[in-house]
């Protein structure tokens, strides 16, 4: 005869009463998240409208001639005027500013990641009298108005005869990007496995060896991510350019799409200028096209450990 664990039902009078709330409660519980979810879903097409209308219109924009542009501003064009972008890159020597930015932001963008790099792996790999005030140090230079600096700034470039030089913006440039560059990278080597790197010390390799081997490569979806966001601060910096770089045959791309809205007065070149425009678009664009996914990786590699 076998026997089981559970027990004889009751009367049914003596079971304990069902709720009859349960099933409501999911319901509303439901309701609720889809009315979230839908909310935030518009909320998101709306913010996708009103960024990417603006640049559709731009490039729409770059290939009309300027009659189109004032009398039908939102009409396609009639025709592709690419003489547009022949003359930007030609006449209004939009070429001669695009290899002065990409020499001053690539020559840049490599120092700034190899010094922030190093500076972010020793704060956050070695503990050493003063460890925590240098790394305040690197967080309040983000805190700290360029604006502040740039009376001091001129006069130190004027000392080191570094003003109206494309070396003297590349040095401003990584000065300005580091303090951002170690903050996010020292949080970013905190999360790598120590074990590794021990292992390696383990094996005879150098401190040297270990960081540009082993632990540099490791931190390869950070430093992209940080790439991206000291490559859109580079490409687009105006301030620095016009304080340090007064020379016409070194200005930068920011410094020639203002001389192009300014050089004719009234009578200004804006097909031209939205051509120029659309040019200094187009690398930012590329760049986070391609690199997108390596940079969610980096923004969320600190969540995930």
């Amino acid at each position: 005869m076998k026997t089981t664990d559970i027990p004889p039902a009751g009367p049914i009078e003596d079971r304990p009463p069902v709720s009859k709330t349960a099933a409501p409660a999911v319901k509303e519980k439901s309701s609720e998240g889809t009315t979230l979810n839908v909310f935030s879903h518009g909320v998101l097409v709306i913010w996708a409208i009103m960024v990417v209308m603006p640049l559709l219109w731009a490039v729409m924009t770059s290939f009309k001639d300027d009659n189109s542009i004032f009398s039908s501003p939102w009409s396609l064009p009639d025709k592709l005027h690419f003489e547009n972008w022949s003359r930007a890159w030609g006449q209004a020597h939009m070429s001669q500013y695009f290899a002065n930015t990409a020499i001053v932001v690539g020559c840049s963008l490599v120092g700034t990641l190899v010094l922030g790099s190093m500076a972010a792996y020793v704060l956050a790999r070695f503990d050493f009298p003063g460890n925590r005030f240098i790394y305040f140090l690197f967080v309040g230079g983000m805190s700290f108005p360029i604006m502040l600096a740039l009376v001091p700034l001129f006069y130190v470039m004027q000392n080191l005869h570094l003003l109206n030089s494309l070396q003297g913006l590349i040095i401003a440039y990584i000065a300005y990007s580091l303090p951002f560059t170690v903050f996010f990278l020292t949080s970013f080597f905190r999360t790598l496995p120590t074990s590794i790197a021990e292992a390696a010390f383990v094996d005879g390799a150098s401190h040297t060896r270990t960081f540009f081997q082993i632990m540099l490569p490791m931190a390869k979806p950070g430093l992209i991510s940080v790439g991206i966001f000291n490559f859109l601060g580079q490409w687009n910096q105006y301030m620095l350019p016009t304080v340090l770089n007064t020379d016409p045959d070194k200005r930068v791309l920011a410094q020639g799409l203002v001389e192009l809205a300014t050089s004719q007065g009234y009578k200004g070149d804006w097909s031209g200028l939205f051509a120029g425009l659309v040019m200094a678009m187009l690398p930012v664009l590329g760049a986070y096209i391609i690199f997108q996914r390596q940079v969610v990786q980096g923004l969320t590699a600190g969540a995930l450990k």
